[in-house]
C-alpha cells in the first residue's frame, strides 16, 4: 500500500473559511491525503483565502513566495489556492505565480479531485449550476464536541464596501431536510453544539418560517444542546427568529449582529438599509426576551466621507448598547466595489479613530469579563487545558473557560461557578 500523501491547509479569515477548510480536506482524504501541521514535508499545500480585509492579495502573493523554496525543493509538491481571493484573482494569481497548480473558487471546490488528475495549470472560478453539497463527501468518523454546518451562502445586500456578492455570489439556502440529516449525523459523532454559518445566515429560506422555524426544528435533535448562528444581518431579524431566542432553551444568549457604524449618513452611504435607531430598537427587542444575551458587532471606521460628527455617532451607539466583543477595522478599499471609488479619510485620522473605538470595546470587553465574577454558567469541555486536571471549554455567552475538573472529558456540559476573570477568558469552579 503506498504511503498516504500529507495535506497541509493555511486557512485565512472567517468561521465559514474555516468549515470550508475542513471539507476540502474531507475531499482530499478521498484522494489519499492526510493532514499534517507544516507545509515543510507536505505533498500538497492549499492556502484557503479572505478577500474582506486590507491587502489580502499581498498576503496571498507573500505567503506564495514563502513556499517558491519547497517547490524548488520539490516539484511534485502541489500548491493550490482557494476561497475568496481565488475566486476574485483567478488567472492572475496563476500569471503571477507559476508554482501555483490550482485555482479554486469557494463554489467550486467538490471539483478538486477532477482538478488534481488534470494536465497543467488548472483555474475553477466559475459558480456552477450543481450544488457542491451534493457533492461533497459523507462526512466520517468520530467528531469532537462542537461543529460548524453550513446552512446558506452568498449575499445579495451589496454594501458598499464588500466584495462577498461578487465572491461568494447571490444568496443561497440550503434545504431544511438536508441540514436536518446533516445535524442529525453530526450529533450521532458526537457533535453536542452546532453553529449555523451563512454569509448573511439569518437569510436563510431553505424551508417556510426562516431560520426561526430552522432552529426550533435542530432543537428537536436528541443530544443536541447547543445552537448558535453566524453572521447575521439586522434586517433580516424576523419576529420568529427573535421570539426563538427567548423560546428555545438550546439556542445560546450570544448574537453576533453587526452594525459597522453609527452615523445614519454613513450606513446610507455604506448601503446598509438601516437606520442607527431601528438597530437599537432591534437590541431592545432581542434583549427583552433575553436579558442575559452577550452581543458582539463589527465596526468599520474611517468610511470615505466619515467625519468627526459621524464617528462621535457611532461611540454613542456602542455607549448605549454595551458589547460583550466587538471586531472592528480601519475601512481597506475592495477593487470593485463602489466604495472604492471615494475618496479616502486620511489615514491618521482613520488611525486615531479606531485606536478610541477599540478603547472603548475592550473596556466594555472587560466590564461583561468581570461582571461573570461569581455567576453560575455552563461549560461544554471541548479539550484538555494547559495544566494537568484542566479543561477549557465555552461558556453559553460564547467565552472561554478553564475549569481545574480531573475527571472531566471532551463533550461534557457542566455547571460552573466563574471565580475569575482575564481579558480573554474565565476561571471556573464544577459545581457538580
Amino acid at each position: 500500500m503506498a504511503d498516504p500523501k500529507k495535506l497541509f491547509i493555511k486557512t485565512y479569515g472567517c468561521q465559514m473559511n474555516v468549515h470550508d477548510s475542513e471539507r476540502m480536506a474531507e475531499v482530499l482524504a478521498g484522494e489519499g491525503y492526510v493532514p499534517t501541521a507544516t507545509a515543510d514535508d507536505a505533498d500538497m499545500v492549499l492556502l484557503n483565502t479572505c478577500h474582506i480585509r486590507e491587502k489580502a492579495s499581498e498576503k496571498l502573493f507573500s505567503d506564495l513566495g514563502r513556499l517558491r523554496p519547497l517547490k524548488s525543493a520539490n516539484p511534485d509538491l502541489k500548491i493550490a489556492v482557494a476561497g475568496c481571493v481565488a475566486q476574485a484573482e483567478g488567472a492572475e494569481i496563476i500569471r503571477r505565480m507559476p508554482l501555483v497548480d490550482l485555482v479554486v473558487g469557494p463554489q467550486s471546490y467538490h471539483r478538486l479531485p477532477a482538478m488534481l488528475r488534470a494536465t497543467g495549470p488548472v483555474v475553477d472560478t466559475e459558480f456552477p449550476p450543481e450544488d457542491k453539497f451534493d457533492h461533497l463527501p459523507q462526512r466520517k468518523g468520530s467528531r469532537g464536541p462542537t461543529a460548524f454546518l453550513t446552512v446558506q451562502e452568498g449575499c445579495d445586500k451589496f454594501c458598499a464596501f464588500c466584495v462577498v456578492p461578487y465572491t461568494r455570489g447571490s444568496e443561497v439556502s440550503r434545504p431544511a431536510v438536508r441540514i436536518l440529516t446533516e445535524a442529525r449525523d453530526l450529533v450521532s459523532r458526537g457533535v453536542r453544539e452546532i453553529t449555523l454559518l451563512g454569509q448573511n445566515v439569518n437569510a436563510w429560506h431553505g424551508s417556510e418560517g426562516g431560520l426561526g422555524r430552522l432552529i426550533r426544528d435542530l432543537a428537536l435533535i436528541e443530544g443536541l444542546a447547543r445552537i448558535r448562528y453566524t453572521t447575521s444581518h439586522p434586517n433580516d431579524m424576523s419576529d420568529d427568529l427573535i421570539a426563538a431566542h427567548g423560546d428555545v432553551p438550546q439556542l445560546m444568549p450570544y448574537l453576533h449582529l453587526p452594525v459597522q457604524s453609527g452615523s445614519d449618513r454613513i450606513l446610507k452611504a455604506m448601503n446598509r438599509k438601516h437606520t442607527a435607531d431601528h438597530y437599537l430598537r432591534l437590541v431592545d427587542r432581542i434583549r427583552a426576551v433575553r436579558p442575559d444575551i452577550l452581543l458582539s458587532s463589527d465596526f468599520i471606521v474611517g468610511f470615505p466621507g466619515e467625519t468627526d460628527t459621524d464617528f462621535a455617532a457611532t461611540m454613542a451607539l456602542i455607549r448605549t448598547v454595551g458589547y460583550g466583543a466587538a471586531f472592528s477595522f480601519r475601512y481597506s478599499p475592495r477593487p470593485g466595489t463602489p466604495a472604492a471609488l471615494k475618496p479616502a479619510v486620511p489615514s491618521d485620522v482613520a488611525d486615531a479613530r479606531l485606536q478610541a473605538l477599540q478603547a472603548l470595546v475592550t473596556a466594555q470587553q472587560h466590564a461583561a469579563q468581570d461582571a461573570m465574577v461569581g455567576c453560575e454558567t455552563t461549560v461544554l469541555y471541548e479539550k484538555p487545558g494547559r495544566m494537568p486536571g484542566q479543561w477549557t471549554g465555552k461558556s453559553e455567552h460564547l467565552q472561554a473557560v478553564h475549569v481545574e475538573d480531573p475527571n472531566g472529558q471532551a463533550g461534557l456540559i457542566v455547571p460552573v461557578r466563574i471565580i475569575a476573570a482575564s481579558t480573554n477568558s474565565l476561571a471556573g469552579r464544577r459545581l457538580d
